[in-house]
Formats: C-alpha cells, sequence, structure tokens
C-alpha cells in the first residue's frame, strides 16, 4: 500500500514538477524574449521614423507654397527692375528729345574764311554780301517821311534816340504848322517842344531845330546847302545826318554810318573800329563811291530785320553763307523767322507814305 501510488497522487505529484519546470524554463523564455524585443527596437525606429516622415511629408509638399513668396518677390524685384529702367529709358528720351537740335553751319564759306582772311578775300566778300542785299532789298530806300531837302533834314534830327516811325508819325503836324525853316525859326519854344515831344529828348532837340532853322534863313537863304563842310556847321547836325541829306536829297553820294550799319560792319568784318568816322572811312575804301548811298540803305533795312542786335536771325538771315559772325544769333529757320520784323515779318513799315515798290503796307499814323 505504502508503495504503491494512486493515479491521483501520481497526478498530484506530477504537478509541481511541471511547475517547477515551467518556472525554471521562465527565465529562459524572459532571456529568448529581450533578445527579440532588442531586436525589435530598431525596427519600431524605423517604423517611427516611417511615420514621422509620413507626417513630416505634408511639410515637405508644403515647401514649394513657402518657395512661391520667394519667387514672386523675386519677380516682383525683376519687374521693379525693368520698370525702373524702362522709366529711365523714358527719361533719357525725353532729356534727348527736349535738346535743342545742333547748330547748323552754313552750306558755304568762302575760302580764306577764318580769323587770317586776307584783305583780297575780305573784298571779294564784301561785295558778295552786297550784291546779296541788294537781291534781298530792292525797294531799299530812307525810312523817313519828307518831301524836300528841309522836312529830311529835320526828320533826320528828329530821329536821334528814337524810331524812325515814330518821326514819320510825328512830323505830319510839325510841317503842317512849319513848313518852312523862316516860320520853324519864329516857333514859341514850348508849342514846338511839345509837338515834337514823342520823339524823346525834345527839349534839346527843339533847341536844335530852332537854332539850324535860323541859320538857314539868316546863312543860306532858307535853303538846305548841298556840302558836307556847310551842313555840319548847323546846329544838331554831324556827320550821318549830313550824308542823308546830301545822298536821299541831293543825290551826293555818302556813307551813313548809324548804329546798325556800325554793328554790322564789325560783324562782317569789314571794320573793326567802334568810331562812326572810322568806320565810314574803312567802308569807303571797300566800295565805289556809286554804291554809298544804297549800300547805306542796304545794310540799315537788314539791321532792322533781320541782323538785330540782341538776337539775330541767322537761320533765316540771306547773307549767312558770308558771315564770319554766323551762329551769334537763332540758327533754327523756324525760330529765326519770328523774330524778323517789318515786312521781313508781315508787318507795316516804318513810313506812312512807302515808296510805290515797297512790298509792305504803309505804317499807321501816330495815335493809329
Amino acid at each position: 500500500m505504502t508503495t504503491k501510488k494512486t493515479a491521483a497522487e501520481k497526478t498530484t505529484a506530477e504537478k509541481p514538477a511541471k511547475k517547477a519546470a515551467t518556472k525554471k524554463a521562465a527565465p529562459a523564455g524572459k532571456a529568448a524574449a529581450e533578445p527579440a524585443t532588442a531586436e525589435a527596437a530598431p525596427a519600431r525606429k524605423t517604423a517611427a521614423k516611417k511615420a514621422a516622415a509620413k507626417k513630416t511629408a505634408p511639410a515637405k509638399k508644403a515647401t514649394p507654397t513657402k518657395d512661391t513668396p520667394t519667387k514672386t518677390s523675386a519677380t516682383k524685384t525683376s519687374t521693379a527692375t525693368k520698370t525702373s529702367a524702362a522709366k529711365k529709358a523714358n527719361a533719357a528720351k525725353k532729356a534727348t528729345a527736349k535738346k535743342p537740335p545742333a547748330k547748323k553751319s552754313p552750306a558755304l564759306k568762302p575760302p580764306g574764311f577764318a580769323k587770317r582772311e586776307s584783305r583780297a578775300a575780305m573784298v571779294k566778300r564784301a561785295h558778295a554780301i552786297n550784291e546779296v542785299l541788294a537781291e534781298t532789298y530792292p525797294y531799299a530806300h530812307p525810312e523817313l517821311d519828307f518831301e524836300d531837302p528841309f522836312q529830311l533834314l529835320v526828320a533826320t534830327v528828329l530821329s536821334a534816340q528814337t524810331t524812325d516811325l515814330r518821326v514819320n508819325q510825328t512830323t505830319p503836324a510839325l510841317f503842317a504848322k512849319y513848313p518852312t525853316p523862316e516860320d520853324m525859326a519864329a516857333a514859341v519854344p514850348e508849342e514846338l517842344e511839345e509837338l515834337i515831344r514823342p520823339t524823346g529828348f525834345f527839349r534839346a532837340k527843339a533847341r536844335s531845330l530852332l537854332g539850324l532853322s535860323a541859320a538857314l534863313r539868316d546863312d543860306f537863304d532858307g535853303e538846305v546847302p548841298a556840302t558836307v563842310d556847310a551842313l555840319v556847321k548847323l546846329p544838331g547836325v554831324g556827320r550821318k545826318t549830313a550824308f542823308v541829306v546830301l545822298g536821299n536829297a541831293f543825290g551826293v553820294p555818302g556813307i551813313t554810318v548809324d548804329t546798325h550799319f556800325g554793328r554790322l560792319a564789325r560783324r562782317w568784318k569789314w571794320t573793326t573800329s567802334e568810331d562812326p568816322v572810322k568806320v565810314e572811312s574803312d567802308v569807303a575804301a571797300i566800295f565805289e563811291p556809286s554804291e554809298w548811298t544804297m549800300l547805306s540803305h542796304r545794310v540799315i533795312f537788314h539791321g532792322r530785320r533781320i541782323c538785330h542786335s540782341r538776337r539775330p536771325a541767322c537761320g533765316a538771315c540771306p547773307v549767312a553763307p558770308l558771315c564770319p559772325s554766323y551762329g551769334e544769333g537763332e540758327t533754327d529757320p523756324e525760330k529765326a523767322k519770328k523774330l524778323l520784323k517789318y515786312e521781313k515779318g508781315g508787318m507795316p513799315g516804318q513810313r506812312l507814305k512807302p515808296p510805290a515798290d515797297f512790298p509792305g503796307p504803309p505804317a499807321p499814323p501816330l495815335g493809329g
């Protein structure tokens, strides 16, 4: 009975053994499980990285969106640069457009036109200028209205420091009241002054008119003398006035050196002198006496109409190819045309009673 066990006892004894075996096997199971866990760790990390990568993926997809502003900024910068460049180009074009056209030299320049021009070349050029002036002003004439030598003498005295137009507007009333030297010599000074007031310097001019009228009455039987020496002895009469009277009332050749004539003679290098007597002498040596009177009219006409003192109309000047002073004035043809005066500019001349061949309309009377 003692050695024999029941099946139940065997079963009961086996169970603790099994448990012991299980307990003994447990550490081995754990040990086996731990390496498995260590091996799984990198896999888990990799899986985690992949998961993180998946989470990060949308951010990468958004990267182009982040780049878009950069590209837009670059585009804007490029556009701004192009716009700035375009504005600069337009500004440069406008600046270029505003620049006046380059001055053009005259088409023709005679040889020896430089500073060392010989006298023979200068004389030849001077005669060429006179020919051009003759073609340009075939109607050149004295621009003072007069009917006899006395009227011309009085008008010339009054023309100092004023225009011939103003003199022509003043003398009709003057000659209506004092038609002869005797009448003017007997004039009341204040009344004479009032009549000639519009011409300026009326008191000094009145004294000259009273003096020359008395001299004509007393020394020349009321007649105007026809010589330079006799004329320059009259009060208020100089060489310029004398040659105006001699050339236009008596047909005696003379050169009238007024401000216009002297200025142009110097511009054309006919003379370098400022002295009217020396200018007269220099020009007289260039031209024949038969040309002196008409040359004076042509030069004075040109000085009043085209070759002005301050702004010569070089671009509209027929003498330009022969002028060593070309370029002192306006050279643009269109702008130069606007500077032309009297009939050349489409306006009346200075005479109320111009010659029949004068191309422009007569000047209006005083107050007209």
